[in-house]
């Protein structure tokens, strides 16, 4: 490989938020960050800019725009035009925006359960009420029944929250899943907001992600997409994301639900964004190639493991593992005794499962490995 992803990069003596929460002897395994240097363009174009020494206001980012729309189309096929784009410090921003921008105090979102803890934050902070889909497993991968959600509907819900490609269970929804949930949306008048930061971390060859608003006109004409290379070029410490908004209608209310209160974006978060989007894709598909061996020794381990099981993620480097035959009530706890500081599932609302992200070093995972089985063998 050109690019070395087993170098081990010291990031507790640093600011890192994901290696300074746990005690010295605990492997953290939990937010998603990688422990991987990001692609040399991005570091390259930082040096660039601070270079030029000052850092004042910053205009319209086009140099951000214009990567956004090529990405879309050489990525996806899909053609968005320069208007339709927002731009945000960052996706759950994005989040807490719709919900407010498309629900009054006495509307509802719904959302799938387990889900990435700001979905459900975002109703609460908004006061917002939230009713929750449930993830149901179906062979092999973690889809949405809202079958299961129907008779719970009472005609005051007004916005469906989408994670595609889903966090935590890893699911890149088919056109024909996406298609149910459009029709869904359409038969209760709801407007969607998708959150697809890990859209360009399909782990298969054969697995393509679909962005929700490509299925069609009817599509695009009711959702926002939320999109970032943060996740994947790991740069999630330099907040840089656009909203994609087709519809003038649902743009301006986005935008006055923005105005005073969400800040512009950082010069040089759009600076690694642009060039990671421009020049990034030989380092990304390296990354995929080791994600991909990284995950598949994950679930091999698992599978050896009495009281654990988990299904293969399609996308991204998070392990949704299913702890309900370890027979706790609290199973990230033994997972932390075990020293291994991963996410307690009932931050996603699933107390029995904890979620495990192996974007590390092929070293730090193979230690990871090794506690997990010690945790097994401790029962």
């Amino acid at each position: 490989m050109a690019f070395n992803f087993d170098e081990p990069v010291d990031r507790r003596h640093s600011d890192s938020i994901k290696w300074n929460k746990f005690a010295p002897d605990v492997l953290p395994l939990w937010v998603a960050d990688m422990d991987y240097r990001s692609p040399p363009c991005i570091i390259a174009a930082l040096q660039k800019r601070i270079e030029h020494g000052v850092f004042g206001y910053g205009a319209s980012p086009s140099a951000f725009a214009d990567a956004a729309i090529a990405h879309c189309e050489r990525q996806y096929g899909w053609h968005i035009l320069p208007q339709w784009l927002v731009f945000l410090p960052g996706v759950v921003t994005g989040l807490n925006l719709c919900v407010r921008a498309f629900t009054a105090q006495n509307e509802v979102t719904i959302a799938p359960a387990p889900i990435y803890p700001p979905f459900r934050q975002a109703a609460a902070l908004a006061g917002r009420g939230q009713l929750n889909a449930p993830l149901v497993l179906h062979s092999g991968r973690w889809v949405v029944d809202y079958a299961a959600l129907t008779p719970q509907l009472r005609g005051n819900e007004k916005l469906l929250m989408l994670c595609h490609p889903q966090n935590p269970a890893g699911t890149v929804y088919t056109r024909e899943e996406l298609e149910e949930q459009l029709a869904f949306a359409q038969r209760y008048n709801l407007i969607v907001c998708s959150d697809e930061i890990h859209c360009d971390l399909a782990l298969d060859e054969n697995t393509r992600h679909l962005p929700f608003a490509m299925l069609g006109e009817e599509a695009a004409r009711r959702s926002i997409t939320l999109m970032s290379p943060s996740k994947t070029y790991n740069i999630a410490g330099l907040g840089a994301s656009v909203a994609i908004i087709p519809d003038p209608g649902l743009r301006a209310r986005f935008l006055a639900a923005r105005a005073g209160i969400v800040p512009g974006t950082d010069i040089l978060a759009l600076t690694a964004a642009a060039a990671a989007w421009q020049d990034g894709k030989p380092w990304l598909k390296e990354l995929l190639i080791y994600l991909r061996g990284n995950r598949d020794r994950l679930c091999a381990a698992v599978e050896t493991i009495p009281g654990l099981k988990m299904t293969v993620p399609q996308a991204s480097y998070l392990g949704w593992i299913d702890a309900s035959g370890l027979g706790s009530d609290n199973p990230a706890a033994l997972f932390h005794r075990a020293g291994l500081g991963v996410s307690a599932g009932a931050e996603f609302g699933e107390p029995q499962f904890v979620r495990f992200n192996f974007g590390c070093t092929r070293a730090t995972l193979n230690e990871a490995l090794a506690r997990l089985r010690t945790l097994a063998a401790s029962r």
